[in-house]
């Protein structure tokens, strides 16, 4: 089979739930081609990566032929998103697939599906029937594609539990963390006015802030506005490098406005971070509140920072919803998805396809 999705060239969930998928079923003895949607420019154009439009135009002339190494798989196993990339990336492989009679698995990850089926019309919903199966990670999103005629599966995000250390904060200390890209509908200009208030009654609290993204200039404006002390931006970090930096913390914060099922919130519950959230997209199914963690309304620096308080004010409540939290990650896990997978693989009836998995797992 073949996994279609962005590389982490470009760091986000996407991504690294392809490599986890990759490596998962590599491990299981299948045979995976990862084909990026984002190639890398040869070194002598690199610097066209500069400019937004030729940069597109140079990936797809890149991207596009190379997916005629489709011919030499069973199934594509595409990653979507929504609105022009769910046009540049998965269409021209779901095409490429079909006209390849390759199986056709359409795995869309957006928190943005709700507006994109909405607005998009005739650039959405036709093409999505040539998908075979449609696979959403989150019961939210199986909901927004049932409003408009769409029949998806649910197969939750995967989260390997090897690559992080659960510990329980003894003491619970003001040492938060955000592990959000720095783009508008992740908010994390809230986090940071949350901080702001937080830190006249806390002069030992820190904040990190890990990601990149097109609102890194304004963010660090507005920590020099505000003068705040402690505030370290880390920008890209390599997914390995992320088990170190929930480690160092004590409590994860999350403001986004648009949103489907962080990864990040399970790398959180994984190392043992009590989790304070926004209930957005299908958030509120992964942070409980008041049971696995706390739940702020959008948009509400003050209620961020009256959660942090409350957690701080009551450490024991604080690790229990992260030990309730952690209980919940073992559906997050390749072996409770492994079946799942293996059942959309096997579907649809190429006899190579369901013969080979057959054969491996009597094997």
């Amino acid at each position: 089979m073949a996994i279609v999705a962005a590389s982490l060239d470009i760091l986000g969930g996407q991504g690294v739930q392809a490599r986890s998928l990759v490596e998962c079923l590599g491990a299981d003895g299948r045979a995976v081609t990862f084909m990026p949607i984002n190639p890398r420019f040869p070194a002598a154009i690199e610097t066209l990566r500069k400019w937004p439009g030729v940069r597109t135009l140079v990936n797809q002339s890149l991207y596009i032929p190379s997916l005629a190494r489709l011919a030499t798989v069973d199934v594509a196993h595409i990653f979507s998103a929504s609105y022009a990339s769910f046009l540049l990336a998965p269409l021209p492989a779901m095409l490429a697939a079909r006209a390849l009679n390759k199986q056709v698995v359409l795995h869309y990850h957006s928190g943005e599906a709700d507006d994109h089926l909405a607005n998009w019309g005739v650039l959405v919903h036709p093409w999505l029937r040539l998908a075979h199966h449609l696979v959403v990670p989150s019961e939210y999103l199986r909901q927004v594609f049932a409003h408009y005629g769409h029949e998806a599966r649910v197969i939750p995000n995967v989260v390997d539990l090897t690559r992080f250390v659960y510990r329980e904060r003894r003491p619970l200390k003001p040492r938060l963390l955000s592990t959000r890209n720095l783009e508008p509908h992740y908010r994390v200009d809230v986090i940071i006015r949350a901080y702001a208030r937080l830190k006249p009654l806390m002069p030992n609290a820190s904040l990190t802030i890990a990601g990149y993204g097109s609102e890194e200039s304004r963010l660090r404006r507005l920590v020099d506005d505000t003068r705040l002390a402690d505030v370290r931006f880390v920008g890209k970090v390599d997914p390995t490098s992320m088990p170190r930096l929930y480690d160092e913390a004590d409590i994860f914060l999350n403001a986004s406005v648009v949103d489907n099922q962080p990864v990040s919130i399970l790398e959180a519950f994984a190392s043992g971070l009590p989790v304070i959230s926004t209930p957005t997209g299908d958030i509120p199914a992964m942070v409980r509140h008041e049971h696995t963690g706390l739940l702020v309304p959008p948009f509400d620096p003050d209620a961020m920072a009256g959660a942090i308080l409350n957690l701080l004010a009551q450490p024991e409540r604080a690790l229990a919803f992260a030990a309730r939290a952690h209980a919940t990650i073992g559906r997050f896990t390749w072996p409770a998805v492994r079946d799942a997978w293996a059942d959309v693989y096997q579907r649809r009836g190429r006899h190579s396809t369901v013969d080979q998995w057959n054969a491996h797992q009597a094997h």
